[in-house]
């Protein structure tokens, strides 16, 4: 079995299509057809269906390709893994992150490790934490920022950084088709029958919210949904609904108003409202690859960076520190 081999199928796999998959690889495809052969012969087992231009995978071939997807991963993180060894002077940190952090402090930690490595590329993908944890254990992904606990069992080492509060956002002025109470802290059911502005599915944020307003005895009731950060922010801004985000989004818009959101079981137990809703924040990698250099100096760049802002109070409001804790 050979790497190239293994190549040629993934991308037939992907596309579906022989003639495309060797223009996209810029080969003869007859080269790319007699290798898929080989790799067929070698396995004992047909990958494709061949049905009057109709390519399928079979059941073997779709237990081969992730495989094959995490095995050219890693044997291009090991190609630049050796160029690194050069004073990182080359490399590439592949980062997982959530909406809200993405459009939080991320961007100041990418620029410190920037001024301090330029010659690394990085690149950012944006997602859910269900999302992010599937990418990291095929290999696409080196680092990912997540939000614990993760569901199931991923064969990942996980490390707490952050703890956010989740607040209720709705429109900051006056006048406006939604109003919520002036209150300095909201409850659960203070949402019931009020519109909310949902996440697409694969947030994290959508299934909390669900979870809690089911726990709650009432079954949330949706303006509009399917929406990413942004569109979700100006959405709520422009008075369409409210919506459960982390307290750091809010930075930086007027427009929006944060009220912290605790459960009643929580106050009913105090007495009085709790810290309210939190979630934490885990930098997350695989167990079983060993971090590239590059991706081991972003992980040090991130932690010198929460440490100086939670000693300096430059972390968003809401938000704290939890390395070195």
């Amino acid at each position: 079995m050979q790497l190239q081999q293994l190549a040629y199928f993934v991308a037939v796999a992907e596309v579906r299509h022989f003639t495309q998959a060797a223009e996209l690889l810029r080969v003869a495809q007859p080269s790319l057809s007699k290798q898929i052969r080989a790799l067929e012969s070698e396995l004992s087992v047909s990958l494709f269906r061949r049905a009057r231009g109709n390519i399928t995978l079979t059941p073997a071939g779709e237990a081969l390709l992730p495989l094959a997807k995490r095995i050219l991963a890693d044997v291009d993180t090991a190609r630049l893994e050796v160029q690194e060894l050069a004073g990182l002077r080359r490399g590439r940190v592949r980062l997982g992150a959530t909406p809200s952090l993405c459009a939080g402090l991320l961007a100041d930690v990418l620029r410190r490790f920037h001024d301090a490595y330029p010659g690394i590329q990085l690149l950012v993908e944006e997602g859910g934490s269900r999302d992010l944890v599937r990418e990291l254990t095929r290999g696409s992904l080196d680092l990912a920022l997540v939000i614990l606990p993760l569901q199931g069992a991923p064969p990942l080492d996980t490390t707490p950084i952050l703890r956010e509060h989740l607040v209720v956002a709705s429109p900051a002025g006056a006048g406006t088709p939604v109003q919520m109470p002036r209150r300095s802290y909201l409850r659960i059911e203070d949402l019931q029958d009020r519109p909310l502005v949902m996440f697409r599915p694969g947030y994290d944020l959508r299934e909390a919210t669900i979870s809690a307003c089911r726990a709650a005895g009432f079954e949330p009731r949706f303006a509009v949904e399917g929406g990413e950060m942004d569109a979700v922010l100006r959405f709520v801004e422009v008075g369409l609904g409210i919506a459960v985000v982390p307290s750091m989004v809010l930075a930086g818009r007027p427009g929006l108003r944060g009220t912290p959101l605790v459960l009643a079981d929580e106050e009913a137990r105090r007495g009085r409202h709790g810290p309210g809703l939190l979630r934490t924040i885990a930098l997350a990698h695989r167990k079983d690859v060993e971090l590239t250099h590059a991706a081991r100096a972003f992980q040090e760049t991130l932690q010198t960076f929460l440490v100086e802002a939670g000693l300096a109070g430059d972390l968003p409001a809401g938000v704290e520190s939890l390395v070195g804790a």
